[in-house]
């Protein structure tokens, strides 16, 4: 059954009771109060009304024949979370009202039951709901911002992965996520964490690249005041902020030596001790980790502990560069038209062959995330009903992988393709002239150099060596 969380206008009520003259009376004054009010003397009708989702609040005597009080309000409780139960109760039986409260009922009434007294009640009830209705349209919000549903996608990589997803969610399950930059791991991150039953419960990020190791073992862990320069608070770590609910690690590839060791622990033992501290924290901490360089061969390079490596690959999930679903790039980039056209209140009807064409032929080395800003920069620009290639960027217009190669400062080389030559020959001239304009944007730094290209360092060199590249890194002085 589907909930129709509509804010109401009249509050809608439900009267539980063998009383009649009680049920009567109730209804004739909550009615000229304002409220919609509804009445029954059979906890069975009551749950049918329940069910049919048009009640907000519910004022039920749960000492009727046939009725068991705590089995009756767990169940209203389980079923229907939006309802609000304030329970009518005798003068003898107080304290078995005050019970119900601890169950689940928001408060009780005891008879005689007084005017005043059940105004005041049933407003603060009504109040109440309101809240419940607000907490569940954010909890809609946030489900249509990061659910699984906004990762948009048909390629049969994608439906392994949403399929993996649905698997590993309910579980407390360490997640691994690889992926190139822009390939949507923290979307991907979140997605699991709304899909959880951890959904209710923090969700924290940190970029574990973008803090000095000092800094970064103060952001996860904490620490006391006078613990360092600068430490004039004590301070909750993010390990303890997202306790009961999901912390994801991106750039875990980052992590020094030393701050592995402490990671490996409280991935084991889910406990730390904060900076300056000897007092042991526990948490209960769903972890999902996310790397965008293959940690197997920092493993191999003996720049990543091993024993962790294992520890965080319990369940591995790869997301696919966007050159691998080519057949999602349509699909994205309507999506996010659709997306930046209500935002911008703009009426674009779609694209172009053209522009598809040209957006398809494309290499996107920022994935998902450089088609979402090329749409957003299309949509902004475009004067017309339909985005089209010269709506596109320059670098995605002029892109043309067979006979040219746009190369730093925007001039385009020709490639002679006529003369017979071996596949391999045919491409050493683009492989060298990416290779250096990879270096030159990295000041010659061959570990950054690599990462981005996606090799290890041995291969970066052997290659460099293969076109001279060295004698060009000698002559800028940036030896790496």
């Amino acid at each position: 059954m589907m909930l129709q969380l509509n804010t109401p206008h009249k509050p809608r009520l439900l009267i539980l009771d063998e009383d009649r003259i009680i049920l009567q009376s109730l209804s004739q004054f909550l009615n000229r109060e304002g409220y919609d009010v509804r009445t029954t003397d059979n906890p069975d009708d009551a749950f049918a009304q329940l069910e049919n989702g048009q009640i907000e609040l519910l004022l039920a005597d749960i000492n009727m024949p046939g009725v068991q009080p705590t089995e009756f309000l767990r169940d209203v409780r389980r079923k229907f979370p939006h309802v609000v139960v304030v329970v009518i109760t005798g003068y003898g039986s107080i304290e078995g009202a005050v019970e119900a409260t601890k169950i689940g009922a928001f408060d009780y009434l005891t008879k005689p039951i007084v005017d005043d007294e059940i105004r005041v009640v049933v407003e603060k009830a009504v109040r109440q709901q309101s809240l419940l209705f607000e907490n569940q349209t954010l909890r809609q919000q946030l489900d249509l911002r990061f659910g699984l549903e906004n990762i948009v996608g048909h390629d049969y990589k994608m439906l392994k992965i949403f399929d993996l997803v649905g698997a590993v969610a309910d579980s407390r399950t360490t997640v691994l996520v690889n992926g190139e930059s822009g390939t949507g791991k923290s979307l991907l991150a979140r997605a699991i964490h709304h899909r959880s039953p951890r959904r209710d419960k923090p969700f924290i990020e940190i970029a574990c690249g973008s803090l000095p190791e000092t800094l970064l073992e103060s952001e996860l862990f904490g620490h006391t005041k006078g613990s360092f320069t600068g430490a004039i608070a004590d301070k909750i770590g993010r390990f303890l902020a997202a306790d009961g609910g999901t912390l994801f690690l991106d750039e875990i590839n980052s992590a020094s030596p030393a701050m592995q060791v402490k990671l490996l622990r409280v991935l084991q033992e889910r406990a730390f001790e904060p900076v300056g501290s000897n007092e042991t924290k526990q948490v209960d901490v769903r972890v999902i980790l996310a790397t965008n360089v293959d940690l197997q061969q920092l493993v191999a390079e003996g720049k990543f502990r091993q024993d962790l490596y294992y520890r965080i690959n319990v369940v591995s999930i790869r997301m696919p560069n966007l050159r691998e679903r080519l057949g999602d790039i349509a699909l994205l980039s309507n999506h996010f038209l659709r997306h930046f056209c209500k935002e911008t209140s703009r009426e674009i009807v779609g694209f172009s062959e053209a522009a598809l064409a040209a957006m398809a032929r494309y290499n996107w080395p920022g994935n998902v995330r450089e088609l979402e800003n090329a749409v957003e920069r299309a949509v902004v620009l475009c004067r017309r009903p339909q985005i089209d290639v010269e709506d596109l960027p320059e670098t995605i217009q002029y892109y043309n992988p067979g006979s040219t190669m746009r190369v730093a400062g925007g001039a385009e080389t020709a490639e002679d393709f006529t003369t017979p030559m071996s596949l391999e020959a045919a491409l050493e001239g683009p492989e060298r002239r990416i290779i250096e304009a990879a270096l030159k944007r990295n000041a010659w730094n061959r570990q950054v150099t690599a990462a981005e290209l996606d090799i290890n360092r041995t291969t970066l060199y052997k290659k460099m060596r293969k076109y001279r590249l060295d004698v060009g890194e000698m002559n800028s002085n940036q030896v790496a």
